[in-house]
């Protein structure tokens, strides 16, 4: 089974990673092609690309001329303790030991617009590209069109390592849409939270995002190789709902008692 993540925008390269153990993603030779399109651009072809401020701008124009290879522990750090953010803020992979690190490096992969897909203990150098991006590259008018089946083959190469041929999709629309989710060779559940609000159940962005990281920390911490024991997740206040769910959509509700601050 593999639980797959969206990355996130905000960066953390000044804490000391919690693992010294780190491996190389897949799909370098990929992203040093997208930073040789992103190169040439000045601060405000990126802000307007982007939609950035200007400070952002001259950031990551920054951060794309001093993107260089090899990567090691001293110029790049692990995606799953660089990632921070609302899904992050969730996983607290900060706090997993070793051996739980370990079955996340074989259970978990992060999509990403620059690196493809990651295993959490790959090392990334910082950037922003998020996956909607319209960044006109040698392959086409975006990056959907610049990944094109990579990711999903990728995919289907792993799962062929699996004996739960399971994908458990916890990452936004916008990244998830880099899979061709009808090539996959393996089943497809979504897992969907929703939280109440004045008597209603919805989808609230940030409590939604936060579970999601939950939830993968929930999979990794407890072994979880059989989606159906994703069905026992109880963290937080949210429950999984029979009657909400379907068969490849799966929904967690949380009383708005259960909400912090709520």
């Amino acid at each position: 089974m593999l639980t797959l993540l969206s990355p996130a925008k905000t960066l953390d390269f000044d804490t000391p990673p919690t693992t010294k153990t780190a491996t190389q993603a897949d799909f370098l030779d990929h992203s040093a092609a997208l930073v040789d399109v992103l190169k040439p651009y000045s601060p405000d072809e990126v802000g307007a690309l982007m939609k950035l401020s200007p400070a952002l701008s001259e950031l990551n124009v920054q951060r794309y001329h001093d993107w260089v290879l090899p990567f090691t522990a001293d110029n790049a750090k692990a995606a799953v303790l660089a990632f921070k953010g609302d899904v992050y803020t969730g996983l607290e992979a900060e706090t997993f030991s070793q051996k739980e690190l370990e079955f996340s490096q074989q259970h978990l992969r992060i999509l990403s617009g620059l690196y493809g897909l990651l295993r959490p203990l790959d090392l990334i150098q910082p950037y922003r590209l998020e996956m909607g991006t319209k960044l006109e590259n040698p392959r086409g008018k975006n990056l959907y069109e610049f990944w094109g089946t990579i990711i999903t083959d990728a995919l289907n190469v792993e799962l062929e390592n699996h004996s739960s041929k399971t994908i458990v999709n916890l990452a936004s629309n916008e990244y998830f849409k880099s899979v061709k989710h009808k090539q996959l060779n393996g089943e497809l559940i979504t897992p969907v939270f929703k939280d109440e609000k004045n008597g209603q159940y919805k989808i609230i962005s940030f409590y939604a995002k936060k579970a999601r990281g939950m939830m993968a920390a929930y999979i990794m911490q407890n072994g979880i190789d059989k989606a159906e024991d994703i069905k026992a997740f109880d963290v937080a206040g949210y429950r999984f709902s029979e009657e909400d769910s379907n068969a490849d959509t799966w929904v967690f509700k949380r009383a708005e008692k259960d909400i912090p601050n709520a």
